[in-house]
């Protein structure tokens, strides 16, 4: 992900460059000839083109991405191509990140800066702005200038997307599941899992914010039976946008924990069973039951 991430960033800045001395001019050429002269992927492009819209250097005008203005170095985007960021640098940043959320140090709409948060997590600034880079395209962060970001809490509308994408990614994954072979490993780790909600169970009214791990654990196991790399990838940064929505109001936590072992047990028998019908049939209904929490979550916080 970081070397995708770097590349995007690297390509925005030949194409500002590109436009500042003129090599482009409008016209821009298609999306299509812009990968192939600047040898990237499309979709590198459509984030490329995306920025340069946003900042309002480009319009798209009857499918026509014409130039209105000419960008400013300042406008480049800052990366880093020749040191790589310490994979426990993210994960001890991540952690940082959600215990300040969860004690209410970090609130939606707060402006962070890159060199406060570094300081505090005891991380390079690198990291904290790969990190972020990573949700700035999902909208739960925006970059508001140099070393600058803001947090931002997502309406109705942006959780519908979410919930749409993930229902269908996660069902697929339980379909891969069931069809698993006997001697696969996972069914061995499912019965693991299902003995270990058994036990929250009996003192989940105690100990419900132990439910969180179980929870990871559950949609993680199912995700993994798709074998896809890109599938975990984007459900792992999904996993942590509701992490941090939820975290704003944590209000009715346990009542909400309560329902879900339950729901992840029905789920977890039906797989044991080898009867996808219900299990697919349960996994939706725990689906609706997320999207129900995390919308009234949403509808408190706009009152």
């Amino acid at each position: 992900m970081a070397k995708n991430l770097n590349l995007r960033l690297s390509t925005i800045n030949q194409v500002i460059d590109d436009i500042i001395q003129k090599r482009l001019t409008s016209p821009l050429p298609s999306q299509t000839n812009l990968a192939s002269f600047y040898n990237v992927s499309r979709t590198t492009i459509t984030h490329v083109i995306d920025y340069l819209i946003k900042i309002g250097v480009i319009e798209n005008a009857d499918n026509q991405l014409n130039i209105v203005r000419l960008p400013t170095e300042e406008e480049k985007q800052p990366y880093v191509q020749t040191k790589k960021t310490n994979p426990n640098h993210l994960q001890r940043f991540e952690n940082y990140l959600k215990m300040a959320i969860q004690k209410k140090k970090i609130k939606p709409n707060d402006e962070l800066s890159e060199f406060e948060l570094a300081k505090s997590a005891k991380v390079d600034i690198q990291t904290v702005r790969e990190y972020f880079m990573q949700f700035s395209r999902f909208n739960l962060v925006k970059n508001i200038s140099r070393g600058k970001w803001q947090l931002m809490q997502f309406d109705q509308y942006y959780a519908d997307k979410l919930f749409e994408i993930r229902a269908i990614l996660e069902c697929h994954a339980l379909s891969c599941f069931i069809r698993l072979p006997e001697k696969d490993i996972r069914w061995s780790e499912i019965k693991i899992l299902y003995e270990e909600h058994q036990k929250l169970k009996y003192k989940i009214v105690e100990k419900y914010t132990d439910f969180a791990l179980l929870d990871q654990k559950f949609h993680s196991l199912i995700l993994s039976a798709t074998d896809n790399p890109f599938i975990n990838d984007f459900i792992e940064l999904i996993s942590i946008i509701f992490h941090f929505h939820y975290q704003w109001d944590n209000s009715n936590l346990k009542e909400r924990n309560i329902l879900a072992i339950e729901e992840h047990l029905y789920i977890l028998t039906c797989i044991l069973n080898k009867d996808y019908p219900n299990s697919i049939k349960g996994l939706k209904k725990h689906l609706v039951t997320a999207k129900r929490n995390l919308t009234e979550r949403i509808n408190q916080n706009s009152n």
